[in-house]
């Protein structure tokens, strides 16, 4: 009443024969089977992307800090940071221009914000200038500076930022100078 009733032979799924492979010729069976060209080889799987760096909340950095992936900072980084991808946490304080094609701040960032996709969360602080692409602000951030689209927002320098830095590039440290005198007399 309850049991199911047996399948039939012919409704079972049977493997399928393996097909035997041609018989080699005595040439070929001394010969290890190598592609002819690497195009015939199969096609590699496609890497996968690797996890973002995470620089943990006891962690302080003073310095530049680029890569070419994702970086995750908890931590404190006082310099310039230039990555694919960008999340500064709630805990995370930076201090210098940060660049990268999709920023998003949960902390703070003091310094000029350039990126493709740029998103302040309600938790952000950010005192500076964001240049961006596409930019969404969530209610309870807080942002002091300017805000500037631009369709390559990655470009180095703009009109009146490399105007300044040539101003800068001419001026010239002054050295000290000390001159020995004789005591007098």
């Amino acid at each position: 009443m309850f049991s199911k009733p047996k399948p039939k032979e012919e409704d079972v799924p049977q493997p399928s024969p393996v097909q035997a492979s041609a018989p080699s010729s005595p040439d070929t069976a001394s010969r290890p089977s190598t592609p002819s060209s690497p195009a015939a080889s199969a096609p590699a799987a496609p890497k996968a992307k690797p996890a973002a760096s995470v620089m943990s909340s006891d962690i302080t950095i003073i310095g530049n800090v680029r890569s070419s992936g994702d970086i995750q900072i908890e931590g404190t980084v006082e310099g310039d940071i230039r990555a694919q991808m960008l999340i500064v946490g709630e805990t995370a304080t930076v201090k210098g221009e940060v660049m990268a094609d999709d920023v998003v701040v949960h902390g703070r960032v003091v310094g000029r914000l350039r990126g493709i996709k740029v998103r302040l969360s309600s938790s952000a602080r950010v005192e500076g200038d964001i240049v961006h692409k596409t930019i969404a602000i969530e209610s309870g951030a807080h942002f002091e500076g300017s805000v500037q689209r631009q369709d390559d927002p990655l470009q180095q320098q703009s009109g009146s930022n490399a105007q300044s830095a040539r101003s800068a590039a001419s001026v010239q440290p002054i050295k000290p100078q000390i001159r020995e005198t004789e005591p007098a007399q």
